[in-house]
């Protein structure tokens, strides 16, 4: 299988190349990534554990789903895939808005990505990838937040960006 490319994209989005994704890791070289908030009809959001074997951030909390663009793959179509692959359902995504995020990790790596954060609608239960997601849960948006604050090292960094700054898109 030929290692996972990702889009390495200059501040205001415009693609300058790919790379190795472990490769734009280890040199925190900013590339295209997306977070995936789906939400039920009462507002809950659905939050993955991701799987304990994950080479950063295993076993934490985090939005529905997240991942990087294939090269030539819309924000929308890499959403809409990952959401199959990790949460087991589809459901239609749009586009709320995207910020640049630089987060070092324990590990050497390090996370320098435009994010893109989409939304949708599921109002079932996923059948989960258990190579990628470790539990889901549904939780009130506000407990989240509640939660994120009571106890931030159960989080992923980019899911407490996105709490702290851009919670006003957090809704369909």
């Amino acid at each position: 299988m030929a290692e996972e490319l990702v889009i390495l994209v200059d501040q205001d989005d415009k693609q300058i190349g790919l790379m190795p994704k472990m490769e734009a890791h280890e040199k925190g070289i900013l590339h295209r990534a997306f977070s995936v908030f789906v939400l039920n009809d009462n507002g809950d959001l659905m939050l993955q554990q991701r799987a304990l074997h994950k080479y950063h951030s295993p076993g934490l909390w985090t939005n529905t789903c997240c991942s990087h663009q294939r090269d030539g793959e819309s924000n929308i179509q890499a959403g809409t895939r990952r959401l199959q692959e990790e949460m087991g359902f589809v459901t239609d995504l749009t586009h709320a808005t995207s910020f640049i995020y630089k987060a070092p990790f324990d590990n050497g790596l390090t996370e320098h990505e435009l994010d893109h954060i989409m939304l949708g609608n599921y109002c079932g239960a996923p059948v989960i990838n258990r190579d990628e997601v470790a539990a889901w849960k549904w939780m009130a948006v506000e407990d989240v937040k509640a939660d994120i604050k009571a106890h931030p090292d159960q989080y992923t960094v980019w899911f407490k960006i996105i709490f702290d700054k851009f919670y006003s898109h957090i809704r369909l």
